[in-house]
């Protein structure tokens, strides 16, 4: 927290202090002291209180039973930092003209390790209906095939100690045997984190749980529990001074933790959450029987276009994305990429205006507020391309068409590579090494070059390494971005 002066002597953001923010400041629309808590929600960092407490706190301006109960499953922090806010806090949209929202949605913020039981009541309520989670990936406590990691400490803790849980999937079984004997229905489990197939593997993550606990609860979960598979999408940056100090001149009021985001924001839900399940349509929410068809969307027009100008814009001596946005060249090649080589692969969902979708990509991309470094973007290539590029790469090679401009993102990462190499910078790739020994051993010419970058078979598969087509295209352009 700042200790800047002017900070120290500033109202503090509160229930009783909130009315009095400047004008301009959009407050809760609703009245808190007659909300209901019926979602929680575990991991409550940045990104959720910007996108899905945002979404909660509009639809509580219509129906006041959605308020949350914010769990963390490690660290105090949100709780030490909003517990003297009321819940409440700052939501900074950051766009071509930046607004401030005061969200209202979190009423309680509780540590589960410092008081389990508090947590297992609220999954036990009955006026209880959703559990959302933000946990990251490896919150969900996986193997690499997606199933429950039974070797995995905190896994180990829990079915030894089911009554005392450390991890999510702990937490979440263990709320759900509560309403099993008490004869309440399941609560919906809805992830929140990027991760393919999230719900579907959350509910087998967590029917296998039951199923080591008591058999007759992983039945009637299976049975009876949705698990939504979702989608989210949000920039969202750090909060530091600057943004507190930026906060506080805005609002008139000091905020011991704000969050900011782009303006843009999207929660695409699997449309299985059922009868009296929050209207999350209303606000804005995508409710569909294709999330894959969002996933693969993004993925390959928001991901890969934001490789492309990861490698391209760092080629030409750009830092962030907006930079290498602004360079016509590269905002031709990212558009053109889109348009005539990425949608012509894709099946649109419904809902879903492909071509308004990649323009609304492009608008983001220009945000002067979001500063998206392209050397962060370009981190793990080896494991970011095979899905951001070159599933697109394939099926355009399928279907007959030019894979020119799609060969561009690859050749700029085998130039990034050797760029880096010549610098003696550090590469961030699990493949590092593999990676780094074929620029030390690279021939000098963009046959040579080529064909000891796509010799990677773990990035590379043989079939599309040995295509004569995306081997021409990639020595091509290799060669023109020499």
């Amino acid at each position: 927290m700042t200790t800047d002066t002017a900070a120290s002597q500033a109202l503090r953001l509160s229930a009783t202090s909130f009315p009095a923010a400047l004008p301009g400041v959009a407050l809760p629309a609703y009245e808190r002291d007659k909300v209901e808590i019926g979602v929680v929600h575990f991991g409550p960092g940045a990104f959720h209180r910007a996108h899905q407490a945002f979404y909660f706190d509009q639809l509580l301006a219509q129906d006041p039973r959605w308020g949350i109960c914010a769990v963390s499953l490690k660290s105090p922090g949100v709780r030490d930092a909003l517990s003297p806010q009321d819940g409440l806090y700052t939501l900074a949209q950051l766009d071509h003209d930046t607004s401030f929202r005061i969200i209202g949605s979190i009423l309680e913020v509780l540590v589960a390790p410092q008081d389990p039981e508090a947590v297992f009541a609220r999954l036990a309520a009955p006026q209880t209906r959703v559990v959302t989670l933000t946990v990251t990936e490896k919150g969900y406590t996986l193997t690499g095939e997606g199933k429950l990691d039974t070797a995995h400490p905190d896994i180990v803790h829990d079915l030894a100690e089911p009554g005392r849980p450390v991890s999510a999937v702990g937490y979440i079984v263990e709320g759900l045997r509560r309403r099993f004997a008490a004869g309440l229905p399941p609560y919906a489990v809805v992830a929140c984190d990027n991760l393919a197939d999230n719900g579907w593997r959350l509910k087998a993550a967590t029917v296998a749980f039951a199923q080591a606990v008591d058999p007759a609860l992983a039945s009637w979960i299976e049975a009876n529990a949705a698990f939504p598979r979702t989608m989210v999408d949000s920039i969202t940056p750090a909060t530091d001074d600057a943004l507190r100090a930026r906060v506080q001149a805005a609002t008139g009021l000091a905020d011991a933790w704000p969050i900011q985001r782009e303006a843009f924001t999207q929660w695409v839900v699997e449309d299985v959450l059922g009868d009296g399940a929050p209207d999350l349509a209303s606000v804005g929410v995508t409710l569909t029987d294709d999330v894959r068809g969002f996933e693969r969307a993004k993925l390959r027009l928001l991901n890969g276009v934001h490789s492309t100008l990861a490698y391209a814009g760092l080629l030409k001596g750009h830092e962030t994305v907006f930079e290498a946005v602004g360079d016509p060249a590269l905002e031709a090649l990212a558009r053109d990429l889109m348009v005539q080589n990425i949608i012509p692969t894709l099946t649109a969902p419904r809902g879903l205006d492909l071509a308004a979708y990649a323009e609304a990509i492009l608008d983001r991309f220009r945000n002067p507020e979001i500063r998206h470094f392209l050397s962060q973007i370009a981190w793990d290539g080896s494991q970011k391309l095979p899905f951001r590029i070159l599933g697109t790469v394939k099926d355009a090679l399928d279907s007959g068409r030019s894979v020119e401009r799609l060969a561009v993102p690859i050749a700029a990462w085998f130039h990034f590579l050797k760029t880096r190499a010549a610098e003696g910078a550090a590469v961030t790739d699990p493949l590092a090494d593999r990676l780094l020994a074929v620029v030390q051993a690279l021939p000098g010419d963009a046959k040579g070059d080529v064909a000891a970058f796509l010799a990677v078979e773990a990035v590379f598969p043989a079939e599309l390494a040995g295509d004569a087509r995306f081997v021409a295209a990639v020595e091509k352009a290799y060669g023109e971005l020499s």
